[in-house]
């Protein structure tokens, strides 16, 4: 049974309100503004009848309060009023009243204005929850041809697709790890996050431009050859505007950027392509930076065989403070038991 929250500070009106709804609705009453909103600040209800003139907070102060909290804000109002014109009904409509009844009460008028109200309401709620699942569907499809794009760009230097699954995996688990220990948690939302591990695989997408003869050389490259590959940073960044930017949202769009060009820049200011340095580089490069250059070390490549995991830990343990964010370096050493147990039993989850 839905519930009526009935909003008047005339005693006789809430009897009366009662008597012509009870039978088909959960009725709750109140006798002013303050007690309506206090209601609400611990329950729920589907429908809001609110008089307008009221001792204290009348309704349209009362509709204010309602428009400018985020869950009541969706709940429908009709307005209550014995004065029925049509300065009445703009000033009801345009505070974002869905519609208005006059008083005395005609019981046929306001069950039949309540029960449209709420049917139109279940109609709204059942096409955002259509829209919201097709737009989760378009996202993982979209999802999926990122991932596909990655894992083609990375088995042109003979890896499978597993170093995407790898990076994207350690980046997430880094960064809940560090809203554990409370680091960077006005940047570390929930929309970030989830930013951040869909914008993971594009890291590397920038090296769709570097010739096959560079990116499969078995031997150490030339000074101008590593040039070359070093472009590869910049270039992603390039791509991701260029070729993103029309279809998905800024957010994402801003982050695969940043994870892309960045993700080659050294905490010390030693790295490529701007040199940047501490906090000058992005979050989410600084993180990427980590997971990619462990999976890095201990991945099988056309150049070097693949670094024990102990000394793959070592090595970002030892390049805390200069190749890494010190913190974000710490934060993944501490995830070692995890990281492991997750490389032996192969556990790379979406």
């Amino acid at each position: 049974m839905k519930t009526v929250l009935l909003v008047d500070d005339d005693s006789i009106n809430l009897q009366i309100g009662r008597s012509i709804l009870s039978a088909e609705y959960d009725v709750v009453l109140v006798n002013s503004g303050e007690r309506a909103l206090k209601y609400l600040e611990q329950k729920h209800a589907d429908i809001i009848l609110l008089d307008i003139k009221m001792p204290g907070m009348d309704g349209f102060e009362v509709m204010e309060k309602i428009k400018c909290n985020e869950v009541w804000s969706k709940i429908p109002v009709i307005f209550i009023t014995s004065r029925i014109d049509s300065s009445t009904e703009v000033s009801c409509l345009r505070s974002g009243a869905v519609d208005f009844v006059g008083k005395p009460f005609i019981p046929d008028v306001i069950k039949t204005r309540i029960e449209r109200t709420l049917e139109l309401e279940d109609y709204r709620k059942n096409l955002e929850y259509l829209v919201e699942k097709k737009t989760e569907e378009l996202l993982d499809i979209q999802y999926q041809v990122v991932i596909s794009m990655a894992n083609l760009i990375e088995s042109r230097d003979g890896n499978t697709g597993e170093h995407v699954k790898r990076t994207s995996m350690f980046v997430k688990m880094i960064a809940n790890r560090l809203l554990e220990k409370g680091k960077f948690e006005d940047v570390l939302t929930k929309e970030y996050m989830d930013a951040l591990f869909h914008a993971a695989p594009m890291h590397d997408i920038g090296k769709i431009i570097i010739p096959d003869t560079i990116l499969k050389k078995p031997e150490k490259l030339t000074d101008d050859e590593f040039e070359i590959m070093k472009t590869h940073a910049s270039e992603g960044g390039r791509i991701v505007n260029n070729n993103l930017s029309k279809i998905e949202k800024k957010k994402y769009v801003d982050m695969a950027y940043d994870v892309a060009t960045y993700h080659h820049e050294k905490w010390d200011g030693g790295g490529y392509p701007e040199g940047l340095k501490g906090e000058e580089i992005p979050l989410s490069a600084r993180i990427m930076a980590v997971a990619d250059v462990f999976d890095a070390l201990m991945s099988k490549r056309c150049y070097k065989d693949a670094m024990p995991l102990d000394e793959a830990f070592k090595v970002i343990e030892e390049s805390s403070g200069t190749h890494f964010d010190p913190t974000i370096a710490n934060a993944f050493l501490e995830l070692r038991d995890e990281v492991t147990n997750m490389l032996e039993n192969e556990e790379f989850e979406e």
